[in-house]
């Protein structure tokens, strides 16, 4: 069923089936035009809005603040800027909520929530509608906080760099891969903020040097989607399609330091080969260590989370092991932005061949259509049938 609006006795109305998830990017996949999407995401970000967006969703509601406060999250802004009506659950259980089962047709109206069942609309939930006014206001909260909360982030990074060191220090088990990623240059891609921008700004980049490129999870569809197959898959597999696994790239399950590793067993159920890389840190930390570690020459990140609002968006309170893999790996590392202000296409013979048949191509359309032209021509190529040699 599709989204619907209308304006009933009881005041304004909204009615679509819902799509239930605590993961919104699990959600955004199953989302459809003008479906009510039911989330568990406190401060939602921009990269969330714009997945939901992307999926047209009809309206959303969140068992947990839209902004917190914590920090300035640009998601809700970037969604009521689009029209997107945004609701607070106010009066239920958020894990009743959370429990109900995708395709169940409700509606909004006077702040309640409803659900149609074979005795009529039953209410089950009160909602608070989040208006523009109310968002800016928590965003000026949030901003006035800000030093305090990165007070607090710099403190857990430095707390966790001192205790995770020496797992950096160590290598990580070799790993045999069919393309060699030595004296050569790696792109390491994100699904993050910006992404498409980026691989358009490398497009010449990608297309000249062509670099080993390493996909952290949902960044396989995001090449596949510019046309690029990931040599490298890496992540604990849950943000990425069934249909980029299967692209050929070769896979990298990232498991945590003990060996455990969630994305094993996707793997197993779609019978795919992969490797198993038990390492502490996040997925992209590991992809930009796995390209050091087999000597890559360059190693150019897309998308990729750098700043304190980009790992508070993540749910992570500090940011230590992207601290000490950047400290490691030191001048080998550059992102997108840095790639694009340096490099300089150089001119291939195609290219200077086509510049030449483009100079060429009017010159010859003069001395074809101009009988001046044309009968020079004639004479200076009798003369030179003419010339001994």
């Amino acid at each position: 069923m599709l989204f619907k609006r209308k304006r009933a006795d009881t005041g304004a109305s909204h009615q679509a089936v819902i799509v239930v998830d605590r993961k919104t990017k699990q959600l955004c996949k199953r989302l459809r035009p003008g479906q009510i999407a039911v989330l568990a995401h406190a401060d939602v970000d921009e990269v969330a809005a714009d997945s939901l967006l992307e999926a047209r969703v009809g309206a959303v509601i969140n068992t947990v603040p839209f902004l917190s406060g914590a920090y300035p999250a640009m998601g809700a802004k970037k969604l009521l800027q689009a029209g997107v009506p945004l609701y607070e659950v106010v009066s239920a259980e958020p894990d009743a909520l959370m429990s109900l089962s995708d395709g169940i047709e409700v509606m909004i109206t006077d702040n309640s929530l409803l659900m149609k069942t074979t005795e009529g609309w039953q209410p089950i939930a009160r909602l608070s509608l989040l208006g523009q006014a109310e968002a800016d206001r928590k965003w000026q909260m949030a901003c006035a906080t800000l030093d305090a909360t990165l007070s607090e982030f710099i403190d857990n990074t430095l707390h966790y760099a001192g205790q995770e060191k020496d797992l950096f220090l160590r290598p990580m088990p070799p790993l045999k891969f069919r393309t060699s990623m030595r004296d050569r240059h790696v792109v390491v891609v994100v699904r993050g903020r910006h992404y498409r921008e980026d691989l358009k700004t490398l497009h010449s980049y990608i297309r000249e040097y062509r670099p080993v490129l390493i996909a952290v999870d949902g960044g396989a569809d995001a090449l596949l989607e510019f046309g690029y197959v990931p040599d490298v898959i890496i992540g604990d597999m849950d943000s990425i399609s069934d249909w980029a696994l299967q692209c050929g790239g070769e896979i990298v399950v990232h498991a945590f330091p003990d060996g455990r590793a969630p994305g094993q067993l996707r793997m197993e159920e779609l019978g795919l080969p992969y490797h198993l890389l038990p390492a502490p840190g996040t997925s992209e930390d590991v992809a930009m260590l796995l390209a050091y570690e087999q000597e890559a020459q360059l190693i150019v990140t897309i998308g990729t989370h750098t700043n304190m609002i980009d790992f508070l968006e993540k749910g992570r309170k500090g940011m230590a092991s992207t601290l000490l893999v950047r400290t490691k790996i030191g001048l080998k590392l550059i992102d997108a932005k840095g790639v694009s202000q340096l490099y300089q296409p150089r001119l291939t013979w195609n290219i200077w061949a086509m510049l030449t048949s483009a100079m060429l191509a009017p010159i010859i359309a003069i001395i074809a259509v101009n009988p001046v032209t044309r009968h020079v021509m004639q004479m200076l190529w009798m003369q030179f049938k003419s010339f001994p040699f």
